[in-house]
């Protein structure tokens, strides 16, 4: 069963956008990781809700996918994780917001969709057979 894990980011206002660009650079660089289903790991920002105040003050978001739980405690024990969060994130953020959900069984099929228009559109990688938690599910176009 799919997991999919959201967080929105919220920096204190004295962040710069040269750090708050350099953290996006490095959120992305999770999607290699193999807990990360398929790749399927997307940040976005900053935020375009119009009015911006229903934001709420959140600036970016990131939505990852995850084959089950245990994949998605993998994905936040992990180094690269902590490295991300601990150098990039905790020292500069005003609040964040975390939200992870189990896809029902009969949305499944959307799951798989995205994973057509995410990562194949990027023209870099397509999902393969594979995408346990043992590997990252791609091979090279």
């Amino acid at each position: 069963m799919t997991v999919v894990h959201i967080v929105l980011f919220k920096f204190l206002p004295s962040v710069s956008k040269a750090h708050k660009e350099t953290f996006v650079t490095q959120l992305k660089t999770l999607k290699s990781l193999p807990c990360v289903l398929n790749g399927r790991l997307v940040v976005g920002g900053p935020s375009i809700t119009d009015p911006i105040e229903r934001s709420k003050g959140y600036e970016f978001s990131l939505v990852s996918f995850h084959r089950d739980r245990k994949a998605l405690e993998e994905y936040q024990a992990s180094d690269e994780h902590h490295r991300v969060t601990s150098q990039y994130l905790w020292p500069f953020k005003e609040d964040v917001t975390r939200f992870d959900f189990e896809v029902a069984a009969e949305d499944e099929y959307m799951c798989e969709s995205m994973v057509k228009g995410l990562v194949g559109a990027s023209g870099l990688a397509t999902p393969t057979e594979d995408d346990s938690c043992t590997g990252t599910g791609f091979h090279s176009r």
